[in-house]
């Protein structure tokens, strides 16, 4: 079923990565079937360019926690398949992992800065530098009340066992961990739209139960109807001490009523400004419309999760309940300025939905990603040194003042604090030595003014030593891989899935979840059928 969604002009699409085309990239035999075209939709990704830092030095995004990528990308791969390559998003491949960052110690300061730089598994001339932060998690007594409106698609293309019948176990277990003083409404929409059950109360637990379990697909999907009636049920309850959220949950099917794309942006983003926020659940394949769902869920200040099992709705709506629907950090944006005198050129890995003008990093009306209590983000940046003996993959311009060595610009940076004064001179030789310059803006929930967190990154964040680098970095690195070389990536380079496996067993670490190890098993499965 094509979704009635209009996205507008859209440039042709990439064509997805086929298994005789993955084959044939990686000199193997084809053993993986293609995945069908055309039907499930993804936002179209450009990986993000390599960039010269004497050329643009300043790299601005905003932080993303949604995990549906990695979820989606792990049923395709069970189910015999390659994912498209616009369904790999690098960033939420790291994310969905959990990383076991320094944990702040209040709300003041909901979350603190990890920085490491470390050699490139993939090509030893090249350093990844790590950003990470863990958002602060409250003890259960403190965290807010939680005011849920639950808005299920009950449409006909959801009635497939992997769909509706899913979510309504999904709902039941999340109704068991909520507390008495919550509430839960419930509304569903198909050819039409209705409230099934008024906001109430979770000590009526058995009255909320009955109504999720009796829930039936069938009809079209009025999609853009049940929203505006989810957002006006949970205006009954609203209380701005608590946290009021709408979670969607469907395959991403809107085709009666409010469906243009700009329209259901704009209301949504209007009912983030109010305090109700929206997160998204996605169902299904074949129609899946994660195109759509990622744009909902930014607009909205939520999470997108892909729910391909009862073991990931667990995850996602009861191990990490409360980083799901309690935000500690609205609007987190990351900044980071490279020195040219240390590093030449750099590439984000991932994030190209969350880019961000410069100008942006300090605009407080520009909005971003949000932290939910206990969540780890992590960025990656490949980079290149300058003066390293590598080969640069750009090279320096004919009319210019490209030098390719560090000495030469910390003397340079030298003679100019010279000229400008003692302190000015002891003032830029310290920043010459620095690899790059951190920065965080963030909101307090409730909160319209952002907050700055700033901090050099220097040797002493430096790994040399390949038996120093912490397992959680190497694991980062190893999904990072994994990622990439599912997207074709060009600068990856030779680098096997058999190398990806042993970089992630060097990373796996205590692995209490198993999520660890089941990835490592993933990307055996995928190296086994490429031979």
């Amino acid at each position: 079923m094509q979704s009635g969604v209009d996205q507008g002009a859209r440039p042709a699409p990439h064509p997805a990565p086929s298994a005789k085309r993955f084959a044939e990239a990686h000199g193997a035999p084809m053993l993986f079937p293609a995945v069908p075209a055309n039907q499930d939709r993804f936002p179209q990704v450009v990986a993000n360019a390599l960039k010269v830092v004497k050329e643009e030095r300043i790299s601005t995004f905003s932080v993303d926690v949604d995990t549906a990528s990695y979820a989606f990308l792990r049923r395709t791969i069970h189910m015999g398949q390659l994912p498209q390559a616009d369904a790999v998003r690098v960033e939420e491949l790291i994310n969905y992992f959990d990383y076991d960052y320094p944990l702040p110690k209040s709300l003041k300061h909901p979350f603190q800065p990890t920085v490491a730089l470390f050699p490139a598994p993939w090509n030893e001339e090249k350093k990844l530098m790590l950003v990470g932060i863990k958002g602060y998690a409250p003890p259960p007594q403190e965290r807010p009340p939680a005011h849920l409106t639950l808005l299920v698609d009950v449409s006909g293309s959801m009635a497939p066992e992997n769909r509706l019948p899913l979510l309504r176990t999904a709902f039941s277990m999340m109704v068991n961990q909520l507390r008495p003083e919550d509430t839960v409404a419930v509304v569903v929409y198909a050819s039409d739209v209705g409230i099934r059950l008024q906001p109430t109360a979770v000590a009526e637990k058995e009255k909320i139960l009955e109504v999720i379990d009796s829930l039936q697909a069938g009809g079209a999907t009025a999609g853009g109807s049940g929203i505006r009636m989810a957002y006006e049920l949970a205006k009954k309850t609203f209380n701005p001490k608590a946290v009021n959220r709408v979670i969607l949950a469907t395959d991403g099917d809107f085709n009666v009523g409010m469906t243009s794309l700009q329209e259901l942006q704009a209301f949504i983003s209007e009912q983030r400004k109010s305090g109700i926020y929206l997160s998204v659940l996605g169902v299904g394949y074949g129609n899946y419309n994660d195109a759509l769902m990622q744009s909902l869920a930014q607009n909205g200040n939520g999470v997108a999760a892909y729910i391909d099992s009862l073991t990931e709705a667990r995850r996602v709506l009861v191990d990490n309940l409360t980083a799901n629907l309690f935000p500690i950090a609205n609007d987190v944006k990351i900044q980071v300025e490279f020195n040219p005198a240390r590093v030449s050129e750099y590439r984000l890995l991932g994030y190209e939905t969350r880019m961000l003008k410069r100008e942006d990093f300090n605009n407080d009306k520009v909005d971003a990603g949000d932290v939910g209590a206990g969540h780890s983000v992590t960025a990656l940046y490949e980079l290149t040194l300058t003066g390293s003996k590598g080969k640069r993959a750009v090279e320096p311009l004919r009319y210019g003042e490209e030098s390719n060595e560090a000495e030469e610009s910390v003397t340079a940076a030298t003679g100019q604090a010279q000229a400008g004064g003692k302190g000015e001179k002891s003032r830029t030789k310290a920043h010459a030595q620095e690899y790059a310059f951190l920065k965080m803006r963030y909101k307090t929930p409730g909160e319209s003014n952002s907050q700055l967190l700033e901090q050099p990154i220097t040797d002493k964040v430096a790994f040399s030593n390949d038996d120093e680098i912490p397992a959680n970095h190497r694991f980062a690195a190893a999904v990072a891989a994994f990622g990439l070389k599912l997207r074709n990536d060009s600068l990856l380079g030779d680098f096997s899935y058999a190398r990806i496996v042993e970089q992630a067993q060097k990373g796996k670490g205590e692995d209490g979840s198993g999520l660890r190890a089941e990835f490592i098993n993933m990307v055996k499965t995928v190296q086994a059928r490429q031979r």
